[in-house]
């Protein structure tokens, strides 16, 4: 399912949220979703553009499936109000809404064929069976099925049968489509390559997909942005590159990649940086990044491991942003190495090491005295 021609340029150019004069596709007003006394969506706004690849992404219960459902027409809200193009979506039932949903299970029909399973809805909604028939062959095309048309779901591998569901899905040319952890199922190996064919199919068709997902790489690599959610409400909107190089918060930091978190107080700095004292690891961190908090508050500095230098000689400056620890434990993960670092105060900072060459000694090994580096924007404050 690769695209003819490279969709990296159209993908950078394409940011309809940062133009004012844009209208979101869908939008939700001031929504509140209760089951009971649970709370599972909280008083959230959010807009999502037409064509635009949007990732839910969240732990278990933060909400992100019960918003999915709301577009869908699987559950109402119970206060505020759902948008899609304009028409409020309250009131609106599923087969009326211009919406499909792919469901993690697949849910095809174990006695139909690949062909009949794709057909169906199209039989459903009483299309002509020329234009059923056409419709299909173009599906099967799209995905790369046409030589398993007559075989059965069981049958079939893990890839073909999500293929066989996402064709389904696409079938009755939604404008919307939903992805309810679609490649849950699959193998690691078959997921990455799914997740590439899926923006390239996205992207063909021109049409508004939205992932749930709680795998922080699928939505990473899908999605033109990301919505971080948290017991019912949203914590960050924005896009992949600046959930990991900016996050805003701790919770965001942590649940996205691997973190370091040095906690510290906000002390005078000269410029408009800003300046941490850290008691806990005894580092001084200085950043280019300016703070808008008061000399003396709480704050944390989030550095990721493969930003962090790692070293057996000690940098130039070693009184800012360094530290001296000794290597605990190393984990050896192919690509790279990270190194887990136990510093004087007890604390443990991690640091990772691409294995460029062929491993067969360590210049680095376990109970080597080392030096932890960065530079002044390898990290960004966060005061919340």
């Amino acid at each position: 399912m690769a695209a003819d021609k490279a969709i990296g340029p159209i993908r950078r150019s394409f940011a309809p949220w940062n133009d004012p004069k844009a209208r979101p596709f869908i939008e939700f007003r001031n929504v509140t979703k209760r089951f009971g006394d649970f709370t599972a969506v909280d008083h959230l706004s959010l807009g999502i553009y037409e064509r635009e690849f949007f990732a839910l992404l969240g732990p278990s219960g933060c909400g992100k499936t019960t918003l999915m459902r709301m577009i869908a027409g699987f559950e109402e809200p119970t206060e505020g109000h759902v948008l899609l193009d304009g028409q409020d979506l309250v009131g609106v039932p599923p087969y009326r809404r211009p919406t499909n949903m792919m469901f993690q299970s697949y849910a095809l029909f174990p006695h139909m064929s690949v062909w009949d399973n794709i057909a169906f809805g199209l039989k459903q909604d009483k299309m002509p069976k020329p234009e059923i028939a056409a419709r299909v062959e173009e599906m099967l095309a799209l995905v790369k099925l046409g030589p398993f048309a007559r075989r059965k779901p069981h049958q079939l591998s893990g890839g073909q049968k999500q293929r066989v569901a996402l064709a389904r899905s696409l079938a009755k040319k939604p404008k919307v489509l939903l992805l309810d952890e679609p490649l849950g199922a699959l193998d690691k190996k078959l997921r990455e390559e799914t997740q590439f064919e899926l923006t390239d199919l996205q992207m063909k068709l021109g049409m508004t997909f939205i992932i749930v997902t709680h795998d922080q790489e699928e939505a990473m690599t899908v999605a033109d942005r990301i919505a971080v959610m948290d017991h019912g409400k949203i914590v960050q909107v924005a896009t992949p590159a600046e959930i990991y190089e900016l996050p805003n918060s701790r919770y965001v930091a942590d649940f996205i990649g691997d973190i370091n978190l040095i906690e510290g107080r906000l002390a005078p700095a000269a410029g408009n940086g800003a300046r941490l004292e850290c008691a806990g690891t005894g580092a001084t961190v200085e950043t280019s990044q300016p703070v808008e908090a008061a000399p003396g508050s709480e704050a944390w500095f989030a550095i990721r491991p493969e930003k962090v230098t790692i070293g057996l000689e000690p940098p130039a400056d070693p009184t800012k942003n360094a530290l001296k620890g000794t290597v605990w434990d190393i984990g050896y993960l192919g690509d790279v190495s990270i190194y887990h670092v136990r510093l004087a105060t007890g604390a443990t900072v991690k640091a990772t090491i691409a294995n460029r060459t062929r491993l067969v000694e360590r210049p680095i090994t376990w109970e080597d005295e080392v030096w932890l580096s960065w530079s002044r924007d390898g990290g960004v404050v966060l005061t919340r």
